[in-house]
């Protein structure tokens, strides 16, 4: 198969085992889950799916020399991702916004994938142990594939970079000591760059305070819907649109009421004093690592300005996030 794919160009990919899954129904699920959750359904978040991303994480991977089995584990990683997205870890009042990895086993189990594996000689079990990825899955705020695929998919829409300004972001990237990292050899501006702009993305979109209140009102409107029997759990394991049309369908006074609000009109602002919401979100910051004197450092460490202004960002955005309505949509 000729893949292209719209950030890193066109990729053959030739293994039997990747193209069943790519193939799989497990894997066809997330071509209706955004990456966005429900802004990407309004049309203000970026509007790629869980597809795409997982697809271009196994790209990324391939590309950093990864082998077949880490591939095999970015192509599945987002397997057992709800429809909307993260907005099931604001249903669920869940801040580190990992719901969908306490479900990935047994998403896992119960579907195509483990037959799929098995028929090429794999154990699906093998693919739990996150220990075993290191390329996919860093703890924060450290680069992971995973990580630097959604960034570059964000940042071209978001406005915050260009085709070629990711192109020469990839070229700075190496993995060392078993990890992706900067190369000091080209300076720092590449490392300043990345962790820079991670943060302005995040600001812009993935901690963004419109955004997330959104989320917070698909939450309730999805708690208000659970209870009024309009929804059952098992629809949140499906798509976007199948979910969005039952909620709207829902007669419940309390689910009509919210989704009069979840809008791109809408409108909010901080406010402490008398918020219709509150709410805590995950802040995401990049400190890159710098592959130096033959040793991995944090850009932080290199650099006393970033590290400020990282410290400043985090500290800016912690806490709950306390929000009032000032406009609503129709």
């Amino acid at each position: 198969m000729i893949y292209d794919d719209e950030i890193y160009g066109p990729a053959e990919i030739v293994e039997p085992v990747l193209l069943d899954l790519m193939a799989s129904a497990a894997m066809g699920r997330l071509k209706g889950v955004y990456q966005g959750g429900i802004t990407a359904l309004l049309g203000i978040a970026p509007d790629f799916n869980r597809f795409d991303h997982s697809v271009g994480v196994c790209l990324l991977l391939r590309r950093f020399g990864a082998p077949l089995e880490e591939q095999i584990a970015g192509l599945l990683h987002d397997v057992s991702h709800t429809a909307f997205s993260h907005v099931v870890d604001f249903l669920y009042n869940n801040s580190d916004q990992d719901y969908h990895e306490r479900l990935y086993e047994a998403t896992i189990a119960g579907s195509d994938v483990p037959a799929i594996l098995a028929r090429h000689g794999y154990n699906w079990r093998d693919f739990l142990d996150e220990s075993r990825v290191p390329l996919l899955e860093q703890p924060w705020p450290a680069i992971c594939a995973d990580r630097l695929d959604y960034f570059c998919r964000d940042a071209i829409p978001l406005g915050l970079a260009d085709r070629a300004e990711i192109a020469g972001c990839l070229e700075h990237l190496a993995v060392r000591a078993g990890r992706i990292c900067v190369l000091a050899a080209d300076g720092l501006a590449p490392a300043r760059w990345l962790g820079r702009t991670f943060i302005a993305a995040d600001a812009a979109c993935w901690s963004e305070l419109r955004e997330m209140a959104l989320y917070q009102l698909t939450a309730e409107a999805l708690r208000a819907g659970l209870a009024a029997g309009c929804l059952a759990e098992n629809d949140l394991l499906g798509t976007d649109r199948p979910l969005w049309a039952k909620l709207a369908g829902c007669a419940d006074p309390a689910v009509v009421a919210l989704m009069t609000r979840i809008h791109p009109a809408t409108r909010f602002v901080l406010d402490p004093a008398a918020p219709d919401l509150v709410f805590t979100t995950k802040v995401r910051t990049l400190d890159p690592e710098v592959w130096a004197d033959g040793r991995l450092q944090p850009l932080s460490a290199l650099d006393a300005a970033f590290a400020a202004d990282r410290a400043a960002y985090l500290a800016r955005k912690s806490g709950p996030t306390p929000v009032r309505i000032i406009a609503e949509g129709t």
